[in-house]
């Protein structure tokens, strides 16, 4: 039980940090490319007036404060309505009545198809040519 919980952890730090890290070379990278497709009025706008900076920085983060209010507002609601409408007592509960719902997945035990692939054209092609294929 212990180590399920520390997996869990390591397994939410490690997906934590890959998007932080994302979100890091993303930023800098359109920071970057902003500033190479007209360095002169990016330049501009980090030396020119405080007020217009000022000005799109608070516009800029009331719009992310409103989108990001309005992405978890809308998921949260989404998900309790379907919680709602399932009529679930608890989360065990609410497994067992979607899992009567859903259709249930085959089991691919032994594969029937392709599973090693020697790389993404590989694949790329096998999806696009073969798969589906009686052989």
């Amino acid at each position: 039980m212990a180590e399920e919980r520390l997996q869990r952890i390591k397994a939410g730090a490690f997906l934590a940090s890959v998007a932080g890290i994302s979100a890091f070379v993303g930023f800098g990278t359109t920071l970057a490319a902003a500033r190479k497709s007209d360095p002169k009025y990016f330049n501009k706008g980090i030396q020119g007036s405080v007020e217009l900076a000022d000005a799109g920085a608070i516009l800029a983060l009331r719009a992310l404060g409103w989108g990001t209010f309005y992405a978890i507002a809308g998921t949260s609601c989404l998900c309790y309505g379907i919680w709602k409408l399932s009529g679930a007592k608890d989360l065990k509960d609410f497994r067992v009545k979607m899992g009567n719902i859903l259709p249930i997945l085959p089991r691919n035990n032994p594969p029937q198809s392709r599973t090693e692939f020697s790389g993404l054209n590989d694949l790329l092609t096998y999806i696009s040519e073969d798969y589906g294929k009686k052989k």
